[in-house]
């Protein structure tokens, strides 16, 4: 179902009624009116009454495109004859299925005002004036509120279909994002898990073909860098694979199990057997314990931001630096210089985008910038309860 066909449907009822079939189901009745009213009256009244007819039965393609007007016209047939009776009817109902109630009301009531006039000069012997009114008045009512339930149960059902429009276009809106998230999902975990692998591949490989003249054991130490790297990669994608097929993850983004704070002081070695130069500032110490969740993240913000560091700023050193305290958060700071061939400008790149969301997923925060001596600063706040 789409909105046009909501649209469509609804103008597909009485308004839609044929012109010709209309006309021939009023035609028979005004016929069968017409015999009856004629059958012992005046030639100048048959006369009269066979006029009349015409003209209500001319009528009836008007009451379908404009009942509110047609129906005024034939309750004024109505005062002069009985044969617009069926006409000023059909035209009560069709103005309260297809029109604010204030007009059918209106319609209603010059039909009764018609019908009135009409049972004063061409009474019916055999039911007196009163009881003929009252008999009328009921009838036109009941046209009114046919037509008026009708014209509620259409609006009803319409906005019945047009809600289940909406909920079917609101659930593939939802189904789309969630195909969308899960790719984001998919394209964070491999870049935070694959970016520092490969990064400490590419220093010890350009290690070992610029300085191919190295002592021996510096290039087996280069080469042992490469085979742990590429042994570790394979494993931390294996770990990301099967995480991302679980349903009771803890929450999108989620790091595998073993990578939290406590594996930072491996990160760093393994960083600085890749060449990197790395100052930690670690006040705490041996490991302390924190939230799963708030490790797993200080882990990757660590790692996310040494890999740029190697990317961008290669030969710079980094300054890693922990602090806070269970009451204050855990705070984690990443800086180094900057170089004009690293191309740094402090804009939010994908991993670091990632970062803030990770942060954010935990209460945290992360911000970025760049001081005026060019070295660039990579803050993070995480919350730390007891």
């Amino acid at each position: 179902m789409d909105a046009a066909t909501c649209d469509v449907d609804r103008p597909r009822t009485w308004r839609s009624v044929p012109v010709g079939v209309a006309t021939v189901a009023m035609g028979v009745l005004i016929a069968t009116v017409l015999w009856s009213a004629t059958r012992s009256g005046p030639t100048a009244l048959v006369r009269a009454d066979v006029a009349l007819a015409v003209a209500a039965l001319a009528l009836v393609p008007v009451v379908v495109r404009r009942p509110e007007v047609a129906g005024v016209l034939a309750g004024l047939l109505v005062a002069l004859s009985p044969v617009a009776t069926p006409v000023a009817s059909f035209a009560v109902l069709f103005t309260a299925r297809n029109r604010p109630f204030r007009q059918a009301v209106v319609v209603a009531a010059v039909g009764v005002a018609g019908e009135a006039v009409q049972a004063v000069w061409r009474p019916i012997p055999s039911l007196p004036y009163g009881w003929r009114l009252v008999l009328m008045t009921a009838a036109y009512a009941a046209l009114l509120g046919w037509g008026t339930w009708a014209q509620a149960r259409h609006a009803l059902l319409a906005a019945l279909r047009d809600r289940a429009w909406r909920a079917e276009q609101e659930q593939e809106h939802r189904v789309v994002e969630a195909r969308a998230a899960e790719r984001s999902r998919i394209a964070r975990e491999m870049h935070d898990v694959l970016a520092h692998r490969l990064s400490l591949l590419a220093a010890a490989a350009g290690a070992m073909e610029y300085r191919p003249d190295a002592p021996p054991e510096r290039l087996s130490a280069a080469a042992g860098v490469i085979r742990a790297s590429a042994h570790h990669a394979l494993d931390e994608l294996r770990e990301v694979i099967t995480l991302l097929r679980s349903d009771d993850a803890e929450a999108p983004g989620d790091t595998p199990p073993g990578q939290t704070l406590a594996d930072l002081p491996r990160l760093v070695e393994e960083a600085r057997a890749a060449g990197q130069h790395i100052e930690v500032d670690d006040p705490f110490g041996p490991p302390v314990e924190v939230p799963p969740t708030v490790g797993r993240t200080a882990y990757r913000i660590a790692q996310e931001a040494l890999t740029n560091a190697r990317k961008h700023a290669a030969g710079q050193p980094v300054r890693l630096a922990l602090g806070g305290a269970p009451d204050s958060g855990l705070s984690i700071t990443v800086s180094n210089p900057t170089t004009p061939e690293s191309g740094a400008t402090g804009h939010d790149g994908a991993g670091l985008i990632g970062l803030a969301e990770r942060a954010a997923l935990t209460g945290g925060r992360v911000t970025h910038h760049i001081d005026a001596s060019g070295r660039f600063h990579l803050t993070a706040w995480l919350p730390w309860s007891r």
